[in-house]
């Protein structure tokens, strides 16, 4: 791409972004409500990596069933909210992860052996 491409494609998407559609929706509960969201998921994502036996099966279950939920309503509502949508599918998919966690390590042998072990 050239430069003289490059200038203008910023110069295009500086002029967008200053747009009346655009402030308008940045100041929108349409915009706000899912990038406040985003901290359930993103909590999700970096939970992956602690231990286990800190993950609550009822919270996850219900944190997955909200999303899914939710999912549906941000494609039902006029126009579109594929920000929310993309959230709700990002905490499902993180929440069935640590789900997934959730139940091996409650089937575990190595659960099963600590606290055999502590019940000596």
């Amino acid at each position: 791409m050239s430069q003289k491409k490059a200038a203008a494609l910023g110069q295009k998407i500086v002029e967008n972004l200053k747009s009346k559609e655009m402030r308008e929706y940045f100041m929108s509960t349409h915009f706000w409500g899912p990038v406040a969201n985003w901290g359930i998921p993103l909590a999700a994502i970096a939970d992956i990596r602690n231990d286990p036996k800190y993950i609550s099966g009822k919270m996850t279950l219900a944190l997955t069933v909200y999303s899914a939920v939710f999912m549906r309503f941000a494609l039902k509502v006029k126009p579109r909210n594929m920000l929310l949508f993309a959230c709700h599918v990002t905490n499902a998919t993180a929440q069935t992860v640590q789900g997934v966690r959730y139940i091996k390590y409650q089937f575990s042998a190595d659960k099963k052996a600590a606290a055999l072990s502590a019940a000596i």
